[in-house]
């Protein structure tokens, strides 16, 4: 068996492109250009990196970026106040807190402080609350869970009655993807650093979403003949070869997962577009949810 390459890159740019033309139609029918306001606290090369790509992905489908960016040493109430001034900025539709916050900053008040119709992060608590209980639904979903849940139904995956197994309990990607698989009628177990039997338990799943910053952790054998793998993962790995001395590999080894599963995504070009997408996408819809207030 060859796995069939899942292809994030194509859905991604399916997404910006409907987004784009989405935006187009707003400025025709003569409604606000969307506003995503970016806030970036301290000097973190990884975090400028993200913003700057985020920044990047607004102006190319139309949605007007408004980045902010505080000092290291800025203080709770300083960021809670952007916050607020940006809640009630009504050009602003979305707001992105970049994480990691500096560790002077008590990260779920910052994120509590973001009006709910404006968390296009899907972070609030409770965004994630909602996401947790049976019957009720989110603002916003998390860009990250979002997008892989949606390669995982174009790829063509039965989700309801799966064994889905999550690898990693992040409250970025690994809590809130497992939520997302319950309510898509799986039955899920969460793996992590204290998990016994590890491969045996990873073994038994028809879906398989990785997520632990382990470069190339899940071998063949680990992998269920047949199963879907979501390799949420980005890691540097020493590459003499490679122009600028390392590649990126995720936390499943591709090669050799190739060979049982029923479908991959790669690294890069799987889930990373995605993140960007779903953001956007949401971006979008919370100046919908303006329109209507």
């Amino acid at each position: 068996m060859t796995a069939k390459i899942i292809d994030g890159k194509a859905t991604a740019e399916r997404i910006r492109a409907e987004v784009k033309t989405a935006v187009e139609i707003r400025q025709a029918e003569g409604k606000p250009v969307p506003g995503l306001a970016t806030v970036l606290v301290g000097e973190n090369p990884a975090s400028k990196v993200y913003v700057r790509n985020k920044q990047k992905a607004c102006a190319e489908v139309g949605i007007q970026s408004f980045g902010y960016n505080l000092a290291e040493d800025s203080s709770q109430e300083e960021v809670e106040t952007l916050v607020r001034k940006l809640n009630a900025d009504p050009a602003v539709n979305g707001i992105l807190v970049q994480l990691p916050l500096p560790k002077q900053l008590d990260e779920e008040k910052i994120l509590a402080s973001i009006d709910l119709n404006k968390d296009v992060d899907g972070f609030h608590p409770v965004n994630i609350g909602r996401l947790a209980q049976k019957g009720r639904e989110p603002v916003f979903i998390p860009c990250t869970p979002a997008g892989s849940m949606l390669l995982l139904e174009e790829a063509g995956a039965q989700i309801e009655g799966a064994n889905a197994v999550v690898l990693g309990r992040s409250n970025i990607v690994g809590m809130p993807v497992a939520l997302l698989l319950v309510k898509a009628n799986a039955t899920v177990t969460i793996v992590h650093s204290r998990t016994k039997n590890l491969p045996e338990v990873v073994r038994g799943a028809d879906i398989l979403i990785a997520a632990i910053g382990q470069p190339e952790f899940v071998k063949k054998e680990w992998v269920k003949p047949g199963a879907y793998v979501i390799d949420v993962g980005i890691n540097q790995v020493e590459d003499p070869t490679a122009k600028r001395g390392y590649r990126l590999v995720g936390d499943v080894a591709f090669d050799e997962v190739s060979e049982v599963a029923a479908g991959i995504t790669p690294v890069p070009g799987g889930v990373g577009p995605m993140t960007i997408a779903m953001l956007l996408r949401n971006t979008l819809r919370a100046a919908e949810l303006a329109d209507l207030a």
